[in-house]
């Protein structure tokens, strides 16, 4: 017979951490090696400034300093993760992964290490495995971060992606608990519409169909909210935050508003971070707590989406 070694009732996040390159592109810059404007940029998808990395600073290095911070606002030393799980759809190359780099350069020592790429929604998609290893047994703490590096992947003469995407990481801690402190996942995909955003080889950029994602995203996600609040048991009047994929400000209010979440703090990091991708999630929620938008203890609902097309979400009480 084999046995299994006892897992925990519940998995909770402990801390989250974050890191923006210190580079501050505005709309007004883009301006100037491209045809727009401030308010063209504003009114299509709410940005109004965005961060980039400098050339010699990776995914990993990103990585590094949010996996860090978060590490240390949880209060465990490195010798306490045993499993680091690393979002990311913009890695330079794919070989070798990105989470046995973080995991060495922090000091986390022969930990099990993978990454995942589900673009924007691979955060959501990370902190679910990452649950579900606790529950089950296979590690007790998980490091999970979201590390992007989208400028390197967008035509800077394309006003369709390079007015939207940016660069940064946000990382999160996850650890056993008595009662459960994240919820089911409601998860799925639209392979049919996999074409919507899609890079076609290693020489290319980044393609996206704006108004076809725009379409998708408006009327195919508020139901995917609605069920991984119902499989929390959780009304989302009672929500305390709204922290969806930072894809476009239009997209994130539209959602909340089908959502009825009137009581909660909506996530608008997109307005000064652009879309990061997976890291959207993780940042713009350690920068809530950072600025003491949100309470502890308070339930919080996580929604990304993005490339694939895919998309996943769960409640989360916050650290």
């Amino acid at each position: 017979m084999i046995s299994s070694p006892p897992g925990s009732p519940g998995a909770r996040v402990l801390a989250f951490g974050g890191y923006q390159p210190s580079r501050v592109v505005t709309n007004d810059d883009l301006a100037k090696t491209m045809d727009t404007n401030d308010e063209w940029i504003r009114s299509r998808v709410g940005i109004a400034s965005r961060r980039i990395a400098e050339a010699d600073e990776s995914p990993v290095d990103m990585a590094v300093h949010a996996g860090g911070k978060a590490l240390a606002a949880s209060g465990l030393a490195a010798a306490d993760i045993d499993l680091v799980i690393v979002a990311t759809c913009s890695m330079e190359t794919a070989i070798p992964n990105a989470a046995g780099r973080v995991a060495h350069r922090l000091g986390i020592q022969a930990p099990g290490a993978y990454d995942v790429n589900a673009a924007c929604a691979g955060f959501c998609y990370a902190l679910s495995a990452a649950s579900d290893a606790i529950r089950a047994g296979s590690a007790r703490h998980v490091l999970v971060v979201g590390t992007e590096k989208m400028s390197q992947w967008v035509d800077p003469g394309d006003r369709s992606t390079a007015v939207i995407f940016a660069d940064g990481a946000g990382a999160a801690v996850v650890g056993p608990s008595e009662t459960p402190g994240i919820g089911p996942v409601a998860w799925g995909s639209a392979g049919d519409k996999a074409d919507v955003i899609s890079v076609a080889d290693r020489r290319s950029h980044l393609f996206q169909e704006g108004q076809a994602v725009f379409r998708w995203a408006t009327t195919s996600l508020h139901p995917v909210a609605r069920a991984a609040c119902e499989r929390a048991g959780v009304d989302p009047a009672s929500l305390a935050a709204f922290v969806p994929h930072q894809a476009n400000l239009r997209i994130v209010e539209a959602i909340a508003r089908r959502l009825g979440a009137d009581g909660a703090v909506i996530a608008r990091d997109i307005v000064d971070a652009g879309n990061t991708s997976a890291a959207s999630i993780p940042l713009a929620l350690s920068r809530m707590i950072e600025r003491g938008e949100v309470r502890s203890g308070g339930l919080a609902l996580l929604l990304g989406f993005g490339a694939g097309l895919t998309y996943a979400g769960q409640v989360i009480e916050l650290p």
